[in-house]
């Protein structure tokens, strides 16, 4: 279509309307955070260590697997185009950045990383909850150093 707009709203209501209490994450929740100057081709959605990836045609889905506990911690409910969908955090979200920065790229986790700090969207003590909450704390301390 000549109008699309890639990762664009409309997008992340079809996904929810189509596979409830789907979890945004990653490229997505930066994109709704408007933390990031990427534009997602795919929409990222988190399900359980053990779940099973909703299955759709459009739009295209890039599934990551959490733990219980990751997967239910740093979970906010939005309101967009009539639809509550659920996304990370700020702080979960960049947290997760660094966690899966081999899928994504480390200079995605830093560009969203100075972007939380510059904006004020996450503090320092946030972030550092939940670095330890993934296991990624000895990654992330140089570079949340760096910025804070």
């Amino acid at each position: 279509m000549p109008d699309y707009q890639s990762g664009s709203q409309s997008s992340l209501v079809a996904v929810t309307k189509r596979a409830p209490g789907v979890l945004f994450c990653l490229l997505t929740a930066l994109r709704i955070h408007e933390l990031t100057s990427q534009a997602p081709f795919e929409v990222w959605i988190a399900i359980g260590n053990k779940g099973h990836p909703p299955r759709l045609d459009y739009p295209p889905l890039r599934t990551v697997r959490f733990s219980a506990a990751t997967l239910a911690a740093g979970a906010e409910t939005r309101q967009v185009d009539g639809a509550n969908i659920r996304v990370t955090s700020v702080a979960k979200t960049v947290a997760d950045c660094f966690k899966f920065r081999n899928k994504i790229g480390l200079d995605v986790a830093l560009e969203a990383l100075r972007e939380a700090r510059r904006a004020k969207k996450a503090s320092a003590d946030d972030l550092w909850h939940y670095a330890k909450l993934n296991r990624v704390t000895n990654v992330m301390r140089p570079y949340l150093e760096a910025v804070a």
